[in-house]
């Protein structure tokens, strides 16, 4: 048989699981498999496997070539700028393409790089070009390329949908901590990174292969949902556009900051190193917690009050963590963080659907990624610069959870989920 005939014959199979049940609350129904997929690839993906590591390599990486905090937090600066700057392009091309093949070919990429790490020489060049590349691919292999085939799938259930999805980036940001740490104390950073690249190659490709589509290239009788909603020309001109990105971007500076330099900060405050990294560890199982929450919350009250909610706790986090100098604080501030941190992942996206549809929604979802990541490259270098200025990290923590928390109030200013954006069968049910 053919190549062409065993895709035939595979979207054929497909085709007849979609028709046997299209409801969405049985797990027949084909969308659930697109998103275990996504899970796990989301798990491997730039956001659990980049950036939750990211603080249990700083101290290794400043002890082995003499780096400072400063110059250490710059290369994650360099990933997120750059994927900054390319998500809007990405999701361009994921309106026009199939999610599925920029989805190989970045974790690809990304999973090689990441090994590659491990080839550092003490040229920090080396290390920021790394990051240069991380950052190209990064949402490639992220939830920005999956959501797009997630949100063709689901209407009634996008928010637990979606949800799901990063609930693989909570068990990431809760497992691989902990397993990193692991690895440089028993064999070397280096061995740490090889790990790491080869376990995201082992999660993102096969399922993502086999698995993950758009509704519409499995079942031609299936409502072509993404060419529904509003242009991304037309998001742009909305105040409700840009409301989203201003919480999302004081939050990336605070929360992405703080993720940074937790085992750091921890560590500075005489708890232990295997301490810190289980509450980094925590963190990111709260996440998973704020991700599967916030998923049903979503799919029963209003978006832009949930997302409130969410923001509010992160910014109680920041503030805690700015006064922990205990095992228990600490923890306590992890897991406020990693509840928001989780819930704006699934907020995000869930409010841009509700909002402008889904025909300009990878534009619009790459562009609030550009800001984003340009916040989250500022958190990490203004914290690292003012522990290398004042040895501290405190009051500029207190300041960035005052902000958020004054952000996020703008979230309940809102106005309903316009008809002509969403599904007009479930409109009723989703007004506040």
């Amino acid at each position: 048989m053919s190549l062409a005939d065993t895709s035939h014959a595979a979207l054929g199979v497909e085709s007849t699981e979609l028709a046997a049940d299209r409801d969405e609350s049985s797990l027949a129904y084909y969308g659930w498999r697109v998103v275990l997929a996504a899970s796990l690839g989301v798990m491997g993906g730039f956001g659990s496997l980049f950036v939750y590591t990211f603080a249990v390599f700083v101290k290794p990486l400043g002890a082995q070539f003499g780096w400072s905090r400063e110059q250490i937090s710059t290369g994650f600066a360099v990933a997120a700028v750059t994927l900054g700057v390319v998500s809007p392009f990405l999701g361009r091309w994921l309106d026009r393409l199939t999610p599925r093949r920029i989805i190989l070919l970045s974790v690809t990429v990304f999973g090689c790089t990441i090994a590659s790490l491990s080839l550092l020489q003490g040229e920090v060049w080396q290390f920021y070009f790394t990051c240069l590349v991380l950052g190209i691919v990064g949402n490639g292999a992220a939830h920005l390329a999956y959501s797009r085939s997630i949100s063709t799938w689901f209407r009634k259930r996008l928010g637990i949908a979606l949800a799901v999805v990063m609930v693989g980036a909570g068990l990431g940001a809760m497992i691989l901590p902990l397993v990193s740490q692991f690895i440089i104390s028993s064999f070397g950073w280096r061995a740490a990174y090889v790990s790491l690249g080869g376990l995201a190659l082992l999660l993102g490709l096969p399922l993502t292969w086999r698995y993950v589509r758009e509704r519409t290239q499995v079942s031609r009788e299936s409502v072509p949902v993404a060419a529904s909603g509003l242009s991304w020309q037309e998001g742009l001109r909305s105040l409700t556009f840009w409301i989203i990105v201003a919480v999302l971007f004081v939050g990336s500076i605070s929360t992405n900051g703080a993720i940074t330099h937790l085992v750091a900060l921890l560590t500075d405050r005489q708890i232990s190193a295997k301490d810190a990294a289980l509450c980094a560890s925590m963190l990111g199982g709260s996440s998973l917690l704020g991700r599967v929450g916030v998923g049903w919350l979503l799919d029963r009250f209003f978006g832009s009050r949930v997302a409130f909610f969410v923001s509010l706790l992160a910014a109680s986090g920041l503030f805690l963590l700015a006064r922990a100098n205990g095992f228990s604080t600490g923890c306590l501030a992890a897991v406020l963080i990693g509840i928001g941190v989780g819930g704006e992942a699934a907020t995000t996206p869930y409010l841009l659907t509700r909002y402008f549809g889904l025909r300009g929604f990878s534009v619009l979802y790459g562009l609030s990624w550009t800001f984003y990541a340009a916040a989250g490259a500022i958190g990490p270098i203004i914290l690292g610069r003012s522990f290398d200025l004042t040895g501290s990290y405190t009051s500029l923590l207190v300041g960035l959870s005052a902000a958020l928390a004054l952000t996020c109030a703008t979230l309940l200013f809102l106005p309903r989920y316009p008809v002509h954006a969403i599904n007009p069968e479930s409109s009723a049910s989703l007004a506040p």
